[in-house]
């Protein structure tokens, strides 16, 4: 059985890209264009791990992880959070709220696939 992620990404060709690339490694990918329905999307799949970008319609990525770490189901749920915001207050507001992992765009594609592979280790749903 593949693993499982929701992927929360406004950006098309962002999304497009990185289902691609997972679905290659293996990975159901379940994408969101807005973050207004992210959390329930989410408790609704319960997948082996989110990604979340940061500047979303609806919701930010914050708003959702918060939602997320308050939830028992959901709390220990693996996060990588993925922004063009790369400034370090971004990256402590991410790690203060509970984020699992925290990568800028642009990154490299196998940074992803390693940080996607190491966040999910061991985890069986």
């Amino acid at each position: 059985m593949s693993k499982h992620v929701v992927l929360v990404e406004d950006e098309t060709n962002i999304a497009e890209a990185i289902r691609f690339l997972l679905g290659r490694d293996g990975w159901r990918v379940e994408t969101l264009a807005n973050g207004g329905n992210a959390t329930e999307v989410i408790r609704g799949a319960m997948p082996d791990l989110v990604m979340l970008d940061v500047m979303l319609p609806g919701k930010t990525g914050f708003e959702i992880l918060a939602e997320l770490r308050g939830d028992e189901d959901l709390a220990d749920l693996p996060v990588l959070m993925l922004t063009a915001r790369g400034q370090t207050r971004d990256r402590e507001m991410a790690l203060q709220a509970g984020v699992s992992r925290f990568m800028t765009k642009p990154f490299s594609n196998e940074e992803m696939l390693t940080a996607v592979r190491e966040l999910t280790a061991g985890r069986v749903n």
